[in-house]
């Protein structure tokens, strides 16, 4: 009787164990991440897995049940060995799902038990997996650099890449791996894109891989470049001719301003080629003024032509002023006032000044103070730069900036209003600007600006 309980005993406790020692028990481990689907390739899915097995020898199968197929559909491993594999995924067909994707998957014993695993990778189009982009386009460069990046873990081989925009269009082949970066110096033609406005522009790369294209777009920066020069010819003797050329070279629209001084017996034998825009007379002096938007790359061309048949004072009289034009417009720091008419919507009497500050040379701590007169308020909306002060009291504005670069131009604007209607001269105070060159302080001041109110806006006076 005993040997019989012994014998059942027995076994039960090899039914117990035996399942045991026969059931799947292994260990994955995954080796790295990163893992990418590209749809339009339908590439395999690699997975770097260690797979270690902690029960009896044998073989090992992988299979799922979501429409994959997998390589290699079945290993052998030996009790406590561990096996480096690569499992490779590929969808049967067409896949609709976009982003990280995790898939189930099993493993199974030779008898038949078996585990659930998962992989987690990424899908994406192949646009998706390239950055394009480039460094800044100065108006003046002959190069720029532009490049393309690989972002995923993904070794595309041998590549076709065209590049193109405004500024240049050009042709590569390389081979891309992993999450690598390419690099191109691409030559300018300045003549290409002389006419260009500052700004961004789009920067496309057509890739081609395997037969498979894809556009992947990015951005240039077209850098700010004020440019604009200007030619003065100058022939004849009893018919002097002078042509004066101005060439915006940079890449935004400039307004440009000429003005031509005329004396009251000069101006009856002068024509211009265009006619100008502002006719003002002050004493014995005409001004002539053409004020006129140039666009990038375009060339304004003023021609004036004197028939001098009088006394040759007269000529070494505008000789003169001339001299000391050119020796204002070597100051450090030119201040210019405008005033125009404002429609107001009260039907108050409104004016807007504007101040043109032009820096020829680099100055620092600029102040700029502009008074308006008394029976006018400000209206407090500026145009511009904001004031960095309005004294009321005083009736005063202030704007200050650290500093001014050579060639910078600032634009500051206001308006003033009053309930009591003007009539006559309307006249303004000069702006005076208090800045420091080189250690020492300056003082530059404006031209005083008026209105005469019978006018209308053109008819703005300076």
């Amino acid at each position: 009787m005993k040997k019989i309980i012994l014998i059942i005993l027995l076994a039960l406790l090899i039914l117990l164990i035996v399942p045991q020692v026969l059931a799947i028990n292994v260990q994955v481990e995954k080796q790295v991440i990163g893992e990418v689907l590209i749809v339009e390739l339908n590439n395999p899915v690699v997975f770097d897995l260690n797979i270690t097995n902690l029960g009896a020898s044998g073989n090992f199968g992988f299979f799922n049940l979501l429409g994959f197929t997998m390589s290699p559909e079945q290993i052998f491993i030996e009790h406590e060995e561990t096996e480096e594999i690569q499992l490779e995924i590929v969808p049967l067909g067409s896949i609709n799902e976009r982003g990280f994707y995790t898939i189930t998957y099993y493993i199974k014993a030779d008898d038949a038990s078996r585990i659930q695993e998962t992989l987690t990778f990424k899908i994406i189009e192949l646009k998706d997996a390239f950055v394009v982009g480039s460094g800044d386009v100065d108006p003046e460069s002959n190069s720029i650099e532009i490049f393309i990046r690989n972002t995923e873990k993904f070794d595309f081989g041998n590549i076709g890449v065209n590049f193109s925009s405004p500024f240049f269009s050009i042709q590569k082949s390389f081979y891309l791996g992993s999450k690598e970066t390419k690099n191109f110096t691409v030559q300018l033609n300045p003549d290409d894109f002389n006419e260009l406005i500052a700004g961004f522009y789009t920067l496309t790369a057509k890739v081609s891989v395997e037969g498979e294209e894809a556009n992947v777009e990015g951005v240039i920066k077209f850098v700010e470049k004020n440019i604009v020069t200007t030619t003065k010819k100058e022939f004849g003797f009893l018919i002097t001719t002078k042509i004066i050329e101005k060439k915006n070279a940079g890449n935004t629209v400039e307004r440009s301003e000429t003005v031509i001084k005329k004396n009251i017996i000069s101006r009856l034998f002068t024509s211009f080629n265009p006619e100008p825009d502002f006719v003002e007379r002050e004493g014995t002096s005409v001004y002539y003024t053409w004020d006129q938007e140039i666009m990038p790359g375009e060339t304004l061309e003023i021609i004036v032509k004197t028939n001098w048949i009088f006394p040759f004072l007269i000529i070494l009289f505008v000789i003169l002023i001339v001299i000391l034009t050119k020796k204002y417009s070597e100051t450090n720091l030119v201040l210019k006032k405008k005033v125009s008419f404002v429609k107001a919507k009260g039907g108050e009497f409104a004016l807007k000044v504007s101040i043109f500050i032009n820096a020829k040379k680099y100055v620092e701590r600029v102040n700029v103070i502009d008074r308006f007169p008394l029976l006018v308020e400000v209206y407090e909306r500026f145009g511009g730069d904001q004031p960095s002060r309005i004294d009321k009291k005083n009736r005063r504005l202030e704007w200050n900036f650290e500093k001014l670069e050579a060639g910078e131009t600032r634009i500051l604007s206001y308006i003033i209003y009053s309930k009591v209607g003007v009539l006559g001269k309307f006249a303004l105070p000069t702006a005076t600007a208090v800045y420091e060159k080189d250690g020492e302080i300056h003082e530059s001041e404006s031209n005083r600006a008026f209105f005469i109110a019978e006018q209308r806006t053109k008819d703005v006076k300076e």
